[in-house]
C-alpha cells in the first residue's frame, strides 16, 4: 500500500545548465572584481598639478573621492544588486540584475568624465592659497581612472550575463518557507504518578482520570 501523508515534501530548485553554471560563476567573480577594483581605485591618486601663490609654488594632488564619489557609490550598489539576484525571481531578478548593469555603465562613465577634471585641485588651491580665483598648472592624471573604468566594465558584463541567463541561475531554497498547513504532531502526556500532586491536577485539568480507571 502506498504511503500517503499530508506533509509537503521541501521543493528543490532546479539544477542550473552547463550555460547557467559558467554565467554565474563568470558574474560572481567579475561582480565582486569589479566593485573591489573600483573601491580601489576611489581611493588612489588621480590627478596631480601646481598651484602658484605669491610667495612661490606648490604640488597638489587629488584622489579620486575627491575628483568624484559616484564610482565608489555605485561600487556598494553593484556589489548589494549581486547578493540581491539570489534572493529574488521572476521580474524581480530581472530589475536587480538591470541595476547591477546600470551600476557598472555608471561607473565607467563616472570615471571617464573624471580623466579630464581638475575642478578638485582648483578647490583644493583656491583653499590653500585663500584666493578663490587660484587655479592649478602642469595639471596632469594618472592612471587609476582607467582602473575604475575597467571595474565598472566588469560589473556592467556581470550585469549583462545576468539578464541574459538569470533564469537559470538558482535561487534562496523555499525548503523554510512557512504556510505549508501542516499541523504539528502532539506530545503524549506523561503518565500519571499518583504520589505526585502536581502530577494528579495536571491530569485533571486536561480531563483525564488521574487513577486510569
Amino acid at each position: 500500500m502506498e504511503y500517503v501523508t499530508a506533509v509537503p515534501h521541501p521543493r528543490s530548485e532546479a539544477a542550473p545548465t552547463g550555460s547557467g553554471r559558467r554565467s554565474l560563476a563568470i558574474a560572481l567573480l567579475f561582480g565582486a572584481l569589479g566593485a573591489a577594483v573600483a573601491l580601489l581605485s576611489s581611493r588612489q591618486r588621480w590627478a596631480e598639478g601646481t598651484a602658484t601663490v605669491a610667495g612661490g609654488s606648490f604640488p597638489l594632488t587629488a584622489k579620486g573621492s575627491d575628483v568624484t564619489g559616484v564610482p565608489a557609490a555605485l561600487a556598494i550598489v553593484g556589489l548589494a544588486a549581486l547578493v540581491a539576484v539570489f534572493a529574488v525571481r521572476r521580474a524581480g531578478r530581472f530589475l536587480v540584475s538591470g541595476l547591477l548593469a546600470l551600476s557598472g555603465a555608471g561607473i565607467v562613465a563616472a570615471a571617464l568624465a573624471g580623466v579630464s577634471d581638475g575642478s578638485a585641485l582648483d578647490e583644493k588651491a583656491a583653499e590653500a592659497s585663500g584666493d578663490t580665483s587660484a587655479t592649478v598648472a602642469a595639471l596632469s592624471h594618472t592612471g587609476w581612472p582607467y582602473v575604475a573604468v575597467a571595474g565598472g566594465a566588469l560589473i556592467l558584463v556581470a550585469g549583462l550575463l545576468a539578464l541574459r541567463y538569470g533564469r537559470l541561475w538558482p535561487a534562496m531554497s523555499g525548503r523554510y518557507e512557512r504556510g505549508t498547513g501542516a499541523e504539528r504532531p502532539r506530545r503524549a502526556p506523561k503518565p500519571v504518578d499518583p504520589d505526585r500532586p502536581e502530577d494528579i491536577w495536571k491530569a485533571l485539568d486536561r480531563g483525564e482520570d488521574p487513577t486510569g480507571a
